[in-house]
């Protein structure tokens, strides 16, 4: 009995991570859906860089806030977790606050649809981050089903506010509507958690984990900028079409998204726990992570790939499912690379082997980055998307490079067999 409460523990907290990322993922693919039904190729290649650039600034608030408490405060004592959770989510607060201004100031400055959308995601940046925070702090104190509830507030709020969105058929109205509505599941967070964010402790917290934070940073913001890159330089290049066009085959795998997704938010938590637990059983976790992802999405690429008829994409995506169906082959190649690297990421992560997990993440978005910028320049939206693909696995041998050199460095006596023998 003593052995199965371990077990038991991670699979519902597994569980209600699946729930929640599967949540996210569907009320996120329904958002896409819904836009580029509204607004067409061009309309929703618009809003897509809307999209890509949160993504940023996403990953810039879970580097210096949300990472180093998911690695150093999962599973400890609730007070201490208290505390470290008021720092980060007043981090991710400042961050919102800090992105905004510039947000705001750079659409003004673009001007037509596409500054209207910047200044629009300036004004929600902040909620945005906040409710993002409180999802990542639910999931290191173990307590997953908090923000699945959450998550659940904000598809709730959402709903209403697309229908408002949709009757002035306009971008900005659109990102309004997305990211306007986590102010529901931001307030819902602070009401669920009983902690009130202090921005105030942002200088303190940031100086506490500067050796992680500032690593996981500047890893995940190459991790989402070499995606937000591409997708402007892809515009450049071919066209707001193409940007759409590839977008459209990425929201395809939206559902496959939630598995990967929600695998992540709890991966790193557990990882640790696994580490304190039982470090010589890491390795075997990591590859068992990053291989349920791999096949996951493969199987889902083949079911789009055979099973979903052109009747059907057309009904779902309208006039974006032409050109996006043409690329599903390259786009499930690059996310089942994305789910391999996923179970060394964690590992890395656990390990708190930042500078290794820095030097991957760089490397495989270098070349993620030239890759698709320079299949773009050859053939537009699928030579970017092969270019991507090919990068991705490449990258993937990357990461599992310095996991197994960290394995050595932390256990310098036992490489373990599952990660293989020189």
């Amino acid at each position: 009995m003593a052995e199965g409460r371990p077990v038991r523990g991670l699979a519902g907290r597994l569980t209600w991570g699946l729930g929640d990322q599967a949540l996210s993922s569907m009320t996120n693919f329904v958002v896409g859906v819904f836009v580029a039904r509204e607004l067409g190729v061009a309309g929703f290649g618009l809003f897509s860089l809307a999209w890509v650039t949160y993504g940023v600034v996403l990953n810039v608030s879970r580097g210096l806030a949300t990472d180093p408490l998911v690695v150093r405060f999962s599973g400890v004592e609730h007070g201490t977790w208290a505390r470290a959770t008021a720092r980060a989510a007043g981090t991710a607060i400042a961050v919102g606050l800090a992105f905004g201004v510039v947000s705001v100031l750079a659409g003004l400055v673009i001007g037509g649809q596409l500054g209207a959308a910047f200044v629009a995601l300036g004004v929600v940046a902040p909620a945005m981050l906040l409710q993002d925070s409180w999802r990542f702090a639910f999931f290191a104190a173990g307590t997953g089903r908090r923000a699945l509830l959450n998550d659940l507030a904000w598809a709730g709020a959402m709903v209403p506010a697309l229908l408002v969105a949709s009757a002035h058929g306009q971008v900005w109205a659109f990102v309004l509507a997305w990211g306007g509505s986590s102010v529901v599941a931001a307030g819902c967070g602070w009401w669920q958690s009983g902690i009130r964010p202090t921005p105030g402790g942002v200088g303190d917290w940031v100086r506490a984990h500067r050796e992680l934070g500032t690593r996981y940073l500047v890893e995940n913001v190459s991790n989402s900028g070499a995606g937000q890159l591409r997708m402007y330089g892809l515009g450049a290049i071919a066209g707001l079409a193409d940007v759409g066009a590839l977008r459209g085959a990425e929201l395809l795998l939206g559902p496959f998204l939630a598995l990967l997704m929600g695998l992540n938010l709890v991966a790193v938590p557990e990882a640790a726990r696994v580490l304190r637990q039982a470090p010589h059983r890491l390795a075997r976790f990591c590859l068992a992570l990053g291989g349920v992802q791999a096949l996951a999405a493969a199987s889902w690429g083949a079911a789009l790939l055979f099973a979903v008829p052109d009747t059907l994409g057309e009904l779902v995506l309208d006039d974006v499912w032409g050109p996006a169906s043409a690329l599903i082959l390259p786009v499930s190649l690059s996310v089942t690379g994305a789910g391999v690297v996923a179970g060394a990421s964690a590992g890395l992560r656990a390990l708190g082997a930042a500078r290794r997990s820095l030097r991957a993440q760089l490397l495989a978005s270098a070349g993620y980055l030239g890759a698709a910028l320079a299949g773009a320049a050859a053939a537009g939206a699928p030579g970017a998307a092969w270019g991507s693909a090919i990068a991705m696995w490449c990258g993937a041998l990357a990461w599992w490079a310095h996991l197994r050199a960290a394995l050595r460095e932390h256990e310098p006596d036992r490489v373990p067999a599952e990660m293989g023998t020189r």
